[in-house]
């Protein structure tokens, strides 16, 4: 595989990769699959890698335990994570090692797309990296508001929240497309992306 290519898929399960290499192939991004974090590792020097596509649970190093050590080679290197549902909380812990988004299962092509364009142009996300700008779109969330959005960076689902706030699942429904449009997020990578930065957090997912 040339230098040239800059996606990187890193995934245990070879039909995954292989869609994956199909779908970016697809969209004209070239991508190279790897079946570990390990083998991945084991090349990235001799590559000019530009974004990595993991999965979270693998064989031997996990995608958490990748995004950690991509963190410590190359803290610019974007790194999405994709997971099942109910690996969401730990997908948030990515999140705060530094991963750049992460796409749960099942998910649309469009969305894994968007991810890596916007993973290749990272640099133009101002957004995330303006703790100043974080602060002042949280400020404007109510006290309820606040709360569900608590609950989902924690990773809780929907009908958790509700039953945690003593409300009904519609309402959390209803509050969380509240934050979402105030906070000017369409995923809920966005929203813990902001709220970390707003917590001084690197804020590089």
């Amino acid at each position: 595989m040339p230098d040239a290519v800059r996606i990187h898929i890193v995934d245990d399960d070879q039909a995954m990769r292989s869609s994956l290499v199909f779908l970016l192939g697809s969209a004209s991004l070239e991508a190279e699959p790897h079946e570990s974090a390990e083998s991945f590792l084991a090349v990235l020097p001799s590559r000019n890698a530009r974004c990595v596509v993991t999965d979270v649970r693998m064989p031997g190093m996990n995608g958490l335990d990748l995004v950690r050590r991509v963190q410590q080679i190359d803290k610019d290197l974007p790194v999405i994570v994709i997971t099942g549902q109910s690996d969401v909380s730990l997908a948030i812990e990515a999140l705060q090692a530094g991963a750049f988004d992460f796409i749960e299962k099942p998910f649309e092509d469009e969305r894994i797309i968007a991810a890596v364009r916007s993973a290749l142009d990272r640099r133009s996300d101002d957004w995330q990296k303006n703790k100043a700008d974080a602060v002042a779109r949280l400020e404007q969330l109510t006290e309820r508001e606040r709360q569900v959005l608590d609950g989902l960076a924690a990773g809780h689902a929907n009908s958790v929240i509700a039953d945690r706030l003593g409300i009904s699942r519609r309402t959390v429904e209803v509050h969380r497309a509240k934050v979402m449009e105030k906070l000017h997020a369409s995923t809920l990578s966005q929203i813990i992306r902001l709220t970390l930065v707003s917590r001084g957090g690197s804020g590089t997912g």
